[in-house]
C-alpha cells in the first residue's frame, strides 16, 4: 500500500505544488519548492514554528540550500489575500481533474459551508481589531476566523475553498463568496450549513441560486413553544410551512422541521431540534454529513504551523496551506484505494502522516 501511496502522492504533488508562486524574479538562489516543502515539513510536526522548523528541515532535507525562517516567512508575508485564494483555487482544480478520471469521484453533490477559529489570541490586538475578531460562541475571548466550502457526503471531502472572515462582513457576503468558488469547481445541488447561517437572506441567495439547503434553526419564542407542544403530545417529528420577511412586501418561503433527538440528556423541548429547509425535509438526513467539516477541521488545525505572529496573510496562508495539504491526503487516499481494490470508502487506509511525509521526502520538492 506504500509503495502506491508513494506513487500516487509524488503523481500529486507535481501536478498541484507547480501553482503556487512567490513571485520573486529570476535571480534566487533558493528553489522555490523548497519553501513548500518546509511549509509542509512544519504541518508534519505539532506546534513547530518557522525558525526552529527551518532549523531541523535542514538536517532531514536532500536539498543543498533551504530557507531561513525569517525569509520563509517574508516571502509570504509578500503575497495577497487575493493571490493566495487564486492559487488554492488553482491547485485545487489540478486537484479535482486529478481524481475526476476515476469514476469513485463524485463532481456533483452536497458541500457544507462553515466557519472554523484559530486557537484563542491572547496578546495585544491593538490595530488588528478586524481581523482577530470574537468567537462563535460569543464569549470574551478573540481568535482569527477562517471559512470554507468542502464537499461532502458521497464524495471526497476536499476543501474547494478558504477565506478569512473579517469584522463586519456579513454572513450573505461570506456564503456567495464561497458558492461562486464551488460553482466555477463542481456542480453543486445541495448546501450544508451551519446555525450561524439561518438568516433569512442567506437562504433567499441560495434559493435564486436554485440550490438546496439544509440548517439547523436557532429556537426563537415560536419554536420553543411549537416543541412543548411536541413534547406534551409526544410527537417526534413536525413539519411547518413558514414565511420569512426580508423587507419591504418581500418573504422568503421555506419549511421548519422539527425533529426529537434520539437519547437526549434533556427532558422538556431541548429535546427537539429544529431545521430549515427549502426541500421540505427531503434532504434531512444529509444533514448528517456535516459531521465531516468539523472532522476535516481537526486534521487541517493538525496540519497548520505553529505562529505567533499577527500578520493576518501569514496567519491565512499557513491555514490555507493546511487546507490544501489535508486535500491532497485525502485525494491520495482515494486514488491508492481504487488502485487497490477498485472501490472507495470514506474511512482513509493511508494515513495523513504517511502523505506528508511522502510529500516531503519522496517527492520533487522535498
Amino acid at each position: 500500500m506504500l509503495e502506491q501511496a508513494k506513487k500516487v502522492t509524488d503523481h500529486v504533488s507535481h501536478i498541484v505544488y507547480p501553482v503556487f508562486s512567490l513571485d520573486r524574479g529570476e535571480s534566487y538562489e533558493i528553489h522555490e519548492n523548497a519553501f513548500w516543502s518546509l511549509q509542509t515539513y512544519l504541518g508534519l510536526r505539532e506546534n513547530l514554528a518557522a525558525n526552529e522548523g527551518a532549523r531541523s528541515f535542514i538536517h532531514e532535507t536532500t536539498r543543498e540550500r533551504t530557507p531561513l525562517g525569517h525569509a520563509h516567512r517574508d516571502h509570504i508575508r509578500d503575497l495577497s489575500i487575493p493571490t493566495i485564494r487564486e492559487m488554492y483555487r488553482q491547485a485545487v482544480c489540478q486537484l479535482i481533474d486529478e481524481v475526476a478520471e476515476t469514476e469513485k469521484f463524485f463532481r456533483a453533490g452536497i458541500v457544507a459551508i462553515d466557519i472554523t477559529e484559530d486557537a484563542p489570541f491572547t496578546g495585544d490586538r491593538t490595530g488588528h481589531e478586524d481581523e482577530i475578531i470574537g468567537t462563535k460562541e460569543k464569549t470574551d475571548e478573540y481568535a482569527y476566523q477562517w471559512a470554507t466550502v468542502q464537499l461532502v457526503g458521497n464524495a471526497v471531502p476536499l476543501v474547494l475553498d478558504a477565506r478569512p472572515v473579517r469584522r463586519g462582513e456579513s454572513r450573505k457576503e461570506i456564503v456567495k463568496d464561497l458558492l461562486d468558488s464551488a460553482e466555477d469547481l463542481v456542480h453543486v445541488d445541495n448546501v450544508l450549513m451551519d446555525r450561524e447561517f439561518d438568516s433569512q437572506h442567506v437562504l433567499e441567495m441560495i434559493s435564486q441560486r436554485g440550490l438546496s439547503y439544509v440548517v439547523p434553526k436557532r429556537m426563537q419564542t415560536s419554536e420553543k413553544a411549537q416543541a412543548k407542544r411536541l413534547l406534551r403530545y409526544d410527537q417526534d417529528r413536525y413539519k411547518t410551512d413558514r414565511k420569512l420577511h426580508l423587507g419591504k412586501n418581500e418573504w422568503h418561503e421555506t419549511t421548519l422541521i422539527y425533529r426529537r433527538k434520539e437519547n437526549s440528556e434533556h427532558d422538556d423541548h431541548r429535546q427537539y431540534s429544529v431545521f430549515i429547509s427549502n426541500q421540505g425535509g427531503s434532504f434531512l438526513t444529509e444533514y448528517g454529513y456535516r459531521w465531516e467539516i468539523e472532522s476535516g477541521y481537526r486534521s487541517i488545525k493538525r496540519f497548520m504551523a505553529s505562529t505567533t505572529s499577527k500578520n493576518f496573510v501569514l496567519r491565512f496562508f499557513y491555514f490555507a496551506f493546511a487546507c490544501l495539504l489535508y486535500s491532497i491526503w485525502r485525494a491520495v487516499d482515494l486514488l491508492v484505494q481504487v488502485e487497490l481494490t477498485g472501490e472507495y470508502e470514506h474511512s482513509p487506509i493511508v494515513t495523513a502522516d504517511n502523505t506528508l511525509t511522502l510529500l516531503k521526502k519522496e517527492t520533487g520538492i522535498g
